[in-house]
């Protein structure tokens, strides 16, 4: 039978459509334990490609012949190998092209909703890696936060819709992934804006991202509002959009919070965070609109793939706003972290302009899943 080949434009659409799916999974168990490819009805077999040189006639009752089977790798090679045996076996099986180095790579932009006079909001989900970025379009005019490094998936997009990139923002200075922030303002002629409380590092030049700053996009007025909001960094910023949308950067998930260790100051800005988290956001409108940054787990997913929701439903759901005791919160954020994102450091170094690594190395340094959170 004919090996299938997807792409991880195929893969999204299946975790986006709520569509089922089986995932052979060949990469050692380690690998698999720590990072996999999640969707709502995602069922999943793993077993090392090591295990099945020597056929795979003792794993064909385990493979489902009602569903569609994908076979994943880390770069796809084992997988084609591993598909193409089941193939001889008489099954139908795809391949994920690139294996788990392209969907950690992928952006699927969702519309999140309309502003006024004719503006627009998109998400652009990154649903490998958990990473989220926003593009807002109004009158001609586009203003891009938190952009990760594809810089083409951005500047594309404005193309097909007509607009030009005139303002990018970082929300802090990201740790876990390469910001493609500067590159696309560089590329575009746009004013690149930063934190200057998490750029004193920085080699490059940016614009203040002050508190209070208002950017009005298009002859419309859309304000991009600025709300100085630390604890996940010193400098991190959230941002107000036509007083419906709270962008929140690293600082609120939906189902977690920030970390406040990434810069080696959790003791330090654990107090930051709980007056981010406990004041400045509880002085915000409730009906407003909560766009993280990242998301964690698939559960944060919407049935239309977005990951929003409303700051009220948050302040009564998320455990992370409900810690009444300061020293347990203290503690929870302090004592009990998840792993660190993998080269965090360098990230970090990349994202002040130190070093300028290739590529292949950029991929290899945000491979695995989102560590931004304590949950």
């Amino acid at each position: 039978m004919t090996v299938n080949i997807w792409t991880a434009a195929d893969v999204a659409r299946k975790v986006i459509d709520n569509k089922e799916l089986f995932i052979l999974d060949v990469r050692n168990a380690d690998a698999f334990e720590d990072w996999k490819i999640e969707g709502h009805k995602f069922e999943y077999l793993n077993i090392p490609y090591f295990d099945l040189l020597d056929g795979v006639e003792e794993i064909l009752d385990q493979i489902p012949t009602d569903k569609d089977v994908l076979v994943v790798c880390a770069k796809e090679g084992s997988s084609i190998m591993i598909a193409e045996m089941l193939s001889d076996a008489g099954r139908e099986v795809a391949y994920l092209a690139g294996g788990m180095k392209s969907w950690s790579m992928y952006l699927e932009p969702i519309k999140v909703g309309d502003l006024a006079n004719g503006g627009e909001l998109y998400q652009f989900v990154r649903l490998g890696k958990g990473c989220l970025s926003y593009m807002t379009i109004s009158e001609g005019e586009a203003a891009l936060i938190d952009a990760v490094r594809f810089t083409e998936v951005f500047t594309n997009f404005a193309q097909e819709k007509g607009v030009e990139i005139k303002h990018v923002f970082d929300t802090h200075l990201h740790a876990d992934h390469i910001s493609g922030g500067r590159h696309i303002a560089a590329e575009t002629g746009a004013t690149y804006y930063l934190p200057p409380k998490d750029a004193e590092e920085v080699v490059f030049d940016y614009t203040a991202l002050t508190d209070g700053l208002t950017v009005q996009l298009g002859s419309t007025k859309i304000d991009v509002g600025a709300l100085y909001s630390p604890g996940h960094t010193i400098g991190s910023t959230s941002f107000v959009i036509d007083e419906k949308y709270l962008l929140t950067g690293d600082i609120l998930f939906i189902d977690s919070i920030g970390r406040p260790d990434l810069a080696g100051l959790a003791e330090d800005w654990v107090a930051d965070l709980r007056e981010t988290l406990y004041s400045r956001y509880r002085s915000l409108a409730e009906d407003l609109i909560v766009l993280p940054a990242h998301f964690m787990i698939i559960e944060e997913l919407n049935e239309n793939g977005t990951v929003a929701k409303r700051l009220g439903d948050l302040f009564a759901e998320n455990h992370g706003l409900n810690v009444e005791d300061e020293e347990v919160f203290r503690s929870m954020v302090t004592d009990n972290l998840p792993p660190q994102p993998n080269a965090y450091q360098e990230i970090r170094h990349v994202n002040m302009g130190k070093i300028t690594p290739s590529n292949e190395e950029q991929t290899e340094m945000e491979i695995g899943p989102n560590r931004c959170a304590v949950r």
